[in-house]
């Protein structure tokens, strides 16, 4: 005979979620015996600040390891990870960071769990098994009936008129207890995780901290791409371009009886090499110039400026190199700011300061041009303003009609 799979998925749920609720009775009722005692003693003897101590340190000393057997009976019988509550240690010990790891660890709910929560939770999941008990005493009516003796047998049932009522009974208690079962082991989950594991703020936190780290990891690793790139632009392709450039100068120098119309066909050649050599450097050095990795932010940003056509007035106040990835960015919202103010703004000349105050690494480029530059108008800024967020800075661009344009960042460059 073929059992169906709805009804064998039931009956593997219920076996399931029973088991787990008999497993969680012995823990839930360990602490009775302490806080019984101390009842008992008490009363007794009057002493109750011994009493109190004992017990107090009992507590203490079991509810670890309850707690690690709890989530162990979550983990293994019904698959629900309870996270372990990991408070970070101050470095320091002071009234107010024990408060603080008080106040992240919350032992008073783990001890309040186990010594008062637990009791409560083993009498439900005893009546689950009682359910169980008299649902299989009912389905099982005929066969246990009939070990009894007669006497007893007609006594009790009256000559076996009650054995249906009784078989039909414990069917109705053994198909209600999947359901039963269920619900109580959910409510036991929902309360674990809540009392035994990290706050809902605890865990925002700690997956905003994850985040923070993964996406810290990937722009390092777009980083480290980005400069795969140009070293191998820089001596793969740069490399074979100056190599055709030479080739295409040494056949006009060593040709003097070359045709005219051959002759003028590899001088234009000659000239579209070296401008792409040029447009090559100028795409490496915008992609991650070697003086930015080398020497650092001042150096690279004192090349910029030698390059701009226009005046830069340059600024530089650092206590020490900061990120690199912080360095890229500076570095990439000052190259922009400086051609957008040459491009686009007619400017005159340019103002760039970078400073380091704390944390934090502040950058402004101001120019004269004719202003009106929009970030929210999807230009080149909102790329600007990306490459900020990414680092969790701030991005700002005052540019009224008329001039003058001030773009400023504040990148963190904590370490």
């Amino acid at each position: 005979m073929t059992i169906p799979a709805g009804l064998r998925r039931t009956v593997l749920r219920a076996r399931r979620d029973t088991g787990f609720l008999t497993a969680g009775v012995l823990p839930h009722l360990a602490l009775v015996p302490v806080w019984a005692w101390a009842a008992a003693t008490t009363a007794r003897t009057g002493n109750w600040l011994l009493t109190v101590s004992v017990s107090a340190a009992l507590v203490l000393l079991g509810a670890p390891v309850l707690t690690a057997v709890q989530r162990a009976r979550y983990r293994v019988l019904i698959g629900v990870d309870v996270p372990r509550l990991t408070p970070t240690a101050p470095q320091r010990w002071t009234w107010a960071s024990a408060a603080r790891w008080l106040a992240a660890a919350r032992p008073w709910r783990t001890i309040g769990y186990h010594l008062l929560l637990g009791p409560l939770l083993a009498l439900l999941e005893l009546l689950v098994l009682a359910v169980v008990a008299a649902g299989l005493v009912g389905v099982l009516a005929y066969a246990w009936s009939w070990a009894l003796p007669t006497g007893i047998r007609q006594d009790w049932f009256g000559c076996l008129t009650q054995l249906p009522a009784c078989t039909a009974a414990g069917l109705l208690l053994l198909c209600a207890l999947p359901w039963t079962a269920r619900a109580v082991a959910r409510a036991e989950a929902r309360l674990a995780s809540g009392l035994l594991g990290p706050s809902r703020a605890q865990r925002l936190q700690e997956r905003v901290d994850q985040l923070a780290v993964s996406r810290t990891d990937l722009i390092e690793a777009v980083d480290a791409e980005r400069r795969r790139i140009e070293r191998d632009l820089h001596d793969g392709t740069q490399q074979r371009l100056v190599s055709l450039a030479v080739n295409l100068g040494l056949a006009i120098a060593t040709r003097p009886d070359l045709p005219s119309d051959a002759r003028e066909v590899i001088a234009g050649a000659h000239l579209e090499a070296k401008e792409a050599i040029t447009e090559l450097n100028d795409l490496v050095r915008g992609l991650h110039p070697a003086v930015l990795e080398d020497r650092g932010l001042d150096a690279a940003l004192s090349g910029l400026a030698a390059r701009t056509p226009l005046p830069v007035r340059l600024r530089v106040d650092l206590e020490e190199r900061v990120a690199p990835n912080v360095e890229s960015v500076a570095y990439f919202v000052i190259s922009e700011a400086l051609t957008n103010a040459t491009k686009h703004a007619n400017a005159m000349r340019a103002d760039v300061m970078v400073r380091q105050i704390g944390e934090v690494l502040r950058v402004r480029v101001t120019d004269d041009g004719l202003g009106g530059a929009d970030a929210a108008a999807g230009t080149g800024l909102t790329g600007l303003a990306k490459r900020v967020g990414s680092l969790d800075g701030a991005f700002h661009v005052s540019s009224p009609v008329g001039g003058p344009t001030t773009i400023t960042a504040e990148l963190p460059c904590a370490r």
